[in-house]
């Protein structure tokens, strides 16, 4: 519990006051004097609400016991008043940005200089929440050695289940100007915890360990629980409010950082100061990091289709082109053939030109997929052929110079592509009869290119696939990303997602194609699938769905299966078949070979559907 300093807060309240009515008009003398009569701590700095009331002001000799210190990125280090007021929602923690190496130790017990300011990781325009924090500092080490404050537990009884309050509609949607209650809601929970010394006990792993030294837990283990370990983002209100990023303060080249799986445990005590980056909100900057403790987790394999089950699967191979390691063609190569069972047909996306980012006007893609069908041949799996439409260069979005476009693979010993005027870039193909059924005016062929819904997107690819003499038609997809979304964690709430608007037009085209084909035939077999870049309950799947034209397959798995990707410690789903009405007994699996491990060969899992037409 706090100790009380009720003077401290009545200073922190007339700051405020004099602030709000306009009284101290930014001016740092005025805010010196306002104090003057008690030294400014650091719970008066952070104040009630997000932002500072001393934002943009000097202040002077503000007294602190250091926490953390970070020698790499942003450079500095956290200061705690060991003595606390009695108000929940100040902060006795703050960063204090040097922007060289700190002259600091932990343990030192300093005076600090500078100016309040208000930090937003990303930009203003990331729609990020601010890190209080004092830069251009001038600091006083008064001595070292000293006990640190105790470390303020996080835990399952601590974190409200309610995530966040709504925006202030006057104020944009923003919550910064609301009085934090951090008894009610988790992201002012974590606010009213800003810079100071926190810890968490022993805690499951629910986003594996990244690239960038970083692994997400959950403080909430029964919090929306995956099957498998992870925890699942299964709808807008559903943001799993246990889960906190953990990185390390201790340089990698002094201390490797742990390698974790969803599923995993980070055992014991992780404590260190609370930090909010760009990358993922409030993260623990652990001084003391757990130990991790290895699960069970192993790759999925999917179940061997029947004879009369025809096998469709879609995955998202990560930008491949031939200047990839020859490893990252045979993992790819040996998930299709072990983990999906060689699939009939394979979906493709992310294949990139025949010399991937090199940005010279090349977009063909054979000499990727020779690569990579000659990978899967060596792994045990059929001999798959292809068909795609180059995109125009640098007109689909993507990495600049890499032209990704989705492709057909297919076993030609189990199904034949039925080939009708192979369309170019900018030609789109349509749908025609023939013999009282529907079929492709151009197979392969891309839908609807010229849509502006398109610009600097992947085209669909539409094909006309038969199997055992029943046509089939295959549309797949990769819409545009989610790039821009402001994160859950944004000081707008709800977030700003403005990429949905693309996507929902995108799939408003896509549902449009398919209701074409449905119109000639209501009982045609189709199959949109691929990266759509969005969640099942989405506006997107909606629109996807509407009229009843397609079903988003996924949702017939179990809600703690539902997932093909894990971001920010949240398995959620990107990736989707969607079937139309006349295919009603399948079988479905998001494949999790990707998602929830560190060593990854796709950030995606891959998804099968198995089904008779």
């Amino acid at each position: 519990m706090r100790s009380s300093h009720p003077r401290s807060a009545a200073v922190a309240a007339l700051v405020a006051t004099a602030l709000a009515t306009g009284l101290l008009v930014g001016t740092a003398d005025a805010a010196e004097g306002a104090v003057s009569a008690d030294p400014i701590r650091i719970h008066d700095i952070q104040g009630t609400t997000r932002i500072s009331p001393f934002n943009g002001k000097q202040v002077a000799d503000v007294e602190g016991i250091v926490t953390g210190v970070r020698t790499y990125g942003s450079r500095g280090f956290w200061i705690q008043d060991p003595d606390a007021d009695d108000n929940p929602a100040t902060s006795e923690g703050v960063f204090v940005f040097t922007g060289s190496a700190p002259t600091v130790s932990v343990g030192d017990a300093v005076k600090v200089s500078g100016t309040v300011g208000e930090y937003v990781p990303g930009g203003a325009n990331s729609g990020n929440q601010s890190v209080t924090q004092i830069s251009k500092p001038a600091v006083t080490v008064v001595s070292p050695g000293n006990a640190l404050p105790a470390a303020t537990a996080i835990t399952e009884y601590t974190v409200p289940a309610e995530y966040a309050p709504a925006g202030d509609p006057a104020a944009g949607g923003s919550v910064n100007g609301l009085t934090l209650e951090p008894s009610r809601y988790a992201l002012d929970h974590y606010e009213s915890l800003e810079g100071m010394n926190v810890r968490i006990g022993t805690s499951r792993v629910v986003g594996a360990t990244s690239p960038h030294a970083e692994l997400w837990v959950t403080v909430k283990g029964w919090e929306n629980a995956a099957k498998r370990g992870g925890t699942v983002y299964g709808s807008y209100e559903s943001q799993n409010t246990g889960r906190l990023q953990i990185q390390q303060l201790a340089p990698l080249a002094q201390q490797p950082f742990p390698v974790a799986n969803v599923g995993d445990r980070l055992t014991g005590t992780t404590e260190g100061p609370l930090d909010f980056n760009q990358f993922g909100g409030y993260t623990l900057a652990a001084r003391t990091l757990g130990t991790v403790k290895a699960g069970t987790l192993a790759p999925e394999k999917t179940k061997p289709q029947s004879p009369g089950e025809l096998a469709v699967a879609t995955y998202n191979v990560e930008n491949l082109d031939p200047t990839d390691p020859q490893e990252k063609f045979d993992n790819l190569a040996k998930a299709v053939v072990t983990n999906l069972a060689s699939p009939d047909i394979v979906t493709l996306e992310e294949i990139q030109d025949d010399n991937g980012a090199k940005n010279d006007g090349t977009v063909s893609a054979e000499q990727t997929l020779t690569k990579f069908t000659d990978a899967i041949k060596a792994a045990g799996g059929p001999a798959y052929q292809w068909r795609s439409v180059a995109p125009e260069n640098n007109k689909d979005g993507g990495e600049p110079g890499g032209n990704i476009r989705q492709v057909f693979l297919f076993n030609p010993a189990r199904v034949s592509f039925t080939d009708r005027a192979a369309g170019d870039a900018a030609t789109a193909t349509g749908v025609t009869t023939e013999r009282g059924k529907a079929a492709l005016t151009h197979s392969p062929g891309r839908i609807d290119p010229a849509n502006p819904a398109w610009a600097d997107s992947r085209k669909p690819l539409a094909g006309e696939f038969v199997f055992r003499g029943r046509t089939v038609f295959v549309i797949a997809n990769h819409f545009g990303s989610k790039g821009g979304d402001e994160a859950l964690t944004s000081h707008h709430q709800p977030p700003v997602r403005k990429s949905e608007a693309k996507r929902l037009l995108q799939a408003q085209s896509v549902n449009g194609f398919v209701k074409q084909l449905l119109a000639v035939d209501k009982n045609a077999s189709v199959l949109a699938l691929g990266d759509i870049n969005d969640f099942e309950f989405s506006a997107t799947t909606q629109a996807l769905e509407d009229g009843g034209a397609l079903y988003s397959a996924i949702k017939s798995l179990p809600k703690t299966e539902r997932y093909s990707y894990v971001f920010q410690g949240n398995a959620q789903v990107l990736d989707q078949i969607l079937t139309s009405p006349s295919i009603k007994n399948f079988s479905y699996d998001s494949v999790h070979i990707n998602a929830e491990f560190a060593a990854q060969n796709s950030d995606h899992d891959p998804q099968v559907l198995r089904f008779r037409p």
